[in-house]
C-alpha cells in the first residue's frame, strides 16, 4: 500500500488546480482520473459544444447575408469537417492540460477507475485505481456527473445519444429528435437545425423550465423560427424502424419518426462510481452532502465540482477550487451566474420574476426589449430582452435575465454588482461606452416601474 498526503479523485476543472497546489506546497499528491484529463467541460461538455456552435452561427449568418448586403451562392454545411474542427481543438487542450499534469514536482498522475473506502475517523481513506490501493488523510473529489437517462420504454433496445455520443457523430442526422427542453437540449437543437437537420424537440411541460413565461416565449420564437419543432409533451415509447426510430407520446398526438434519438433530462452524480463504501452522505438528489468549506460527513474528505450539487456549471466547479485554496472564503458567499449557449444566448443572475414576487419585497423592475437597444439594432440581432430587478427600499440589485446579443457578457456585469454589494444607483450612474448593448444597463435603471 503506497502512502500520500492527498488524493484528488477528478482531473475536471476542480481537480487539477487542487492537486498542483498541494503538491506545490510540499505534499506528495495523487491525481486519479477515470476517463479523460479535463472532465465534461473540456471533453464533451463547455468546450467542445461551444466549438460546434461556432460552426452553426457562422453558416445561420451566412444564410443572412443578403440582409447586410453580402450575397453569397447556397449555403451548405459540411458536417464532418466541423465535426473534426472539434476534435482537433479540443484534442490539443487535453494534451496541453495533461502535459502541464504530468510536468508537476510532487505530483503523479494515473488512469483508471478509482473506488474510496472512507475511514469514519478520516486518518487513512482508502483509494484502490487499477488493482493498487493507496491511502491518505486527505481526498479531494472531483469526479463530476453524467447524464441521466429516463426510463423510457423501449429506449433501452433503440440506439440513442447523450451529449458524449452526439459529439461523436461524424455524419449529420436525418432528423435528430431530442427529449429534454433545458439548456442542452436547447443548445444543440438549435445546432443541428442550422447544420440542416430536422429537428423535433420534446419538452415536457415545456422549454427552460426554470425561466420566466414571456423568455419562455422569446425562446420558442427564436426556435420555431428557424425550423425547429417543439412539442410540449414526452415520450411514452420508443421503437426501431427500418431507417431510424419512432416514438409514441404520452399526450397520445402523432408520434415521431426520426433517424436519431438525443437524451437530453437532465444529469446525475458520478458518486456511485467509487463504490458502495465510500460513506458519504448525500442530498435527496444522490450529490455529496458539503459545508461551507465543501467538507463532506467524512473528516478528511471534501467534494468539489458538480458532484457537491452546487452549481453545476463549468465555472462553479473551477471556482470551487479557488474558494478551497482561499481560506476562510466559502461557497456560500457565491453569487451564481449563468447562461444558456443557444443564439441569441440567455444570460442569468438571482432572481427571475417569479421570485421577486414570491420574495414580499417591493420590487421594482427595469427592461427593454433588445429591438430598443442600438448595438442590436445596428447587428441585425434585436430578439429578446434585457431585464433588471432591484429592491426599492434597500437599492439591492436582485437579479437580471438578458436575452440577446452578448447577454452572457453583459448579464456578468449584474452579476459582480450584487456580488460586491453594490446598490443599483452605482450601476446606473457609471459612465457606458456606445454603442454596446452593456450601455443600456445604466439606461434601463433610470427608469426603474413597481413590478406588478
Amino acid at each position: 500500500m503506497t502512502e500520500y498526503d492527498a488524493i484528488v479523485i477528478g482531473a475536471g476543472q476542480a481537480g487539477p488546480g487542487v492537486a498542483a497546489a498541494l503538491a506545490g506546497d510540499g505534499q506528495r499528491t495523487l491525481l486519479v482520473e477515470m476517463e479523460q484529463v479535463g472532465g465534461t467541460c473540456l471533453n464533451h461538455g463547455c468546450r467542445p459544444t461551444k466549438a460546434l456552435r461556432a460552426s452553426a452561427v457562422i453558416a445561420h449568418q451566412a444564410r443572412r447575408a443578403s440582409e447586410y448586403g453580402v450575397h453569397t451562392g447556397e449555403v451548405t454545411v459540411d458536417f464532418p469537417a466541423a465535426i473534426q474542427r472539434v476534435h482537433t481543438m479540443i484534442d490539443g487542450m487535453r494534451q496541453g492540460l495533461r502535459d502541464w499534469l504530468d510536468g508537476v514536482d510532487g505530483l503523479d498522475l494515473v488512469s483508471g477507475t478509482a473506488t474510496l473506502v472512507g475511514d469514519p475517523a478520516g486518518r487513512a481513506h482508502q483509494v484502490t485505481v487499477g488493482g493498487q490501493t493507496h491511502s491518505t488523510g486527505k481526498v479531494y473529489l472531483d469526479v463530476g456527473g453524467r447524464a441521466a437517462v429516463p426510463g423510457i420504454d423501449g429506449l433501452d433496445a433503440v440506439d440513442h445519444l447523450t451529449e458524449v455520443e452526439l459529439l461523436q457523430l461524424t455524419e449529420l442526422p436525418r432528423h435528430l429528435v431530442v427529449v429534454g427542453g433545458g439548456y442542452i437540449g436547447l443548445e444543440f437543437g438549435q445546432m443541428f437545425r442550422r447544420f440542416g437537420a430536422e429537428v423535433t424537440i420534446l419538452a415536457g411541460s415545456g422549454i427552460a423550465g426554470r425561466e420566466d413565461p414571456d423568455v419562455v416565449d422569446a425562446l420558442t420564437e427564436v426556435l420555431t423560427g428557424e425550423g425547429v419543432s417543439i412539442r410540449n409533451t414526452r415520450p411514452q415509447r420508443v421503437s426501431r424502424t427500418d431507417d431510424g426510430l419512432r416514438v409514441e407520446l404520452s399526450d397520445g398526438s402523432e408520434p415521431v419518426v426520426g433517424s436519431h434519438l438525443l437524451v437530453a433530462t437532465g444529469r446525475h452524480s458520478n458518486l456511485d462510481l467509487l463504490g458502495a463504501d465510500h460513506g458519504l452522505e448525500t442530498d435527496e438528489r444522490g450529490f455529496v452532502t458539503i459545508g461551507p468549506r465543501f467538507e463532506t460527513s467524512l473528516p478528511g474528505v471534501w467534494a468539489l465540482g458538480d458532484v457537491n450539487g452546487h452549481g453545476a456549471f463549468t465555472h462553479t466547479a473551477y471556482q470551487d477550487s479557488q474558494i478551497l485554496l482561499s481560506p476562510p472564503r466559502t461557497v456560500t458567499d457565491r453569487v451564481t451566474t449563468y447562461a444558456m449557449f443557444t443564439d441569441p444566448p440567455l444570460g442569468r443572475v438571482g432572481m427571475g420574476l417569479t421570485e421577486a414576487r414570491a420574495s414580499g419585497r417591493r420590487v421594482l423592475k427595469a427592461e427593454v426589449p433588445m429591438s430598443s437597444v442600438s448595438r442590436a439594432q445596428l447587428e441585425g440581432e434585436t430578439a429578446g430582452l434585457m431585464r433588471v430587478l432591484v429592491d426599492g427600499d434597500t437599492e439591492e440589485i436582485l437579479g437580471a435575465t438578458i436575452l440577446g446579443l452578448q447577454a452572457d457578457d453583459v448579464v456578468q456585469i449584474i452579476g459582480l454588482a450584487i456580488q460586491a454589494g453594490i446598490g443599483y444607483p452605482t450601476v446606473r450612474d457609471a459612465l457606458p461606452i456606445h454603442p454596446t448593448v452593456a450601455e443600456f444597463l445604466p439606461s434601463i435603471l433610470g427608469s426603474l416601474t413597481p413590478l406588478d
